[in-house]
C-alpha cells in the first residue's frame, strides 16, 4: 500500500491541529481492518504527538510551558531565526504508530493525534502508512 499524503494549513506560529478525521479517512480509504498506522510529518520545524483532546487548555498549557523551557529568542546562533522550532520539533518528534483494530485507531479514553506547527503559519505536509496485519 502506497502512503496517504494530506496538507495541513496552519494559522499561528506555533499551534496543535487535531489530525484524527483525516488519518481515519486514510484508514477507511485503505481497506485495512487490522494492522499498524504510521503517521509521519516530513518537516524539521513540526512534529506529531499524542495527547488529550478533551480539554483545549491541555494543548494551551503544553505550548505555554514548552515556549517557557525553549523560548523563540534565546541567543540561539541558526541563521534562519526558527532555532527554537528545530529544538521543539526534535523533542515531539516526527512520527507515531498506531494500532487499527477493527477499522479503528486503539486510542486511549481522552487521546487523537495532533500535528505540532512550531515555525508557522504555513501548510505542511503528513503521510500516513497503513500496514495490514
Amino acid at each position: 500500500m502506497q502512503s496517504i499524503q494530506f496538507n495541513v494549513r496552519t494559522s499561528a506560529q506555533i499551534q496543535f491541529v487535531n489530525i484524527d478525521n483525516q488519518i481515519h479517512d486514510a484508514i477507511k480509504k485503505s481497506g485495512v481492518t487490522d494492522g499498524i498506522c504510521v503517521v509521519f510529518v516530513p518537516h524539521t520545524t513540526a512534529g506529531v504527538t499524542i495527547n488529550e483532546n478533551a480539554d483545549p487548555d491541555v494543548v494551551r498549557d503544553m505550548i505555554m510551558e514548552m515556549n517557557k523551557v525553549i523560548p523563540h529568542q534565546d541567543g540561539y546562533h541558526h541563521v534562519e531565526g526558527n532555532s527554537a522550532a528545530h529544538i521543539k520539533s526534535s523533542l515531539f518528534g516526527p512520527s507515531v504508530s498506531l494500532i487499527i483494530e477493527g477499522g479503528r485507531i486503539i486510542y486511549g479514553t481522552w487521546q487523537s493525534v495532533y500535528f505540532c506547527e512550531f515555525d508557522g503559519p504555513r501548510t505542511r505536509r503528513v503521510f500516513v502508512k497503513i500496514v495490514s496485519d
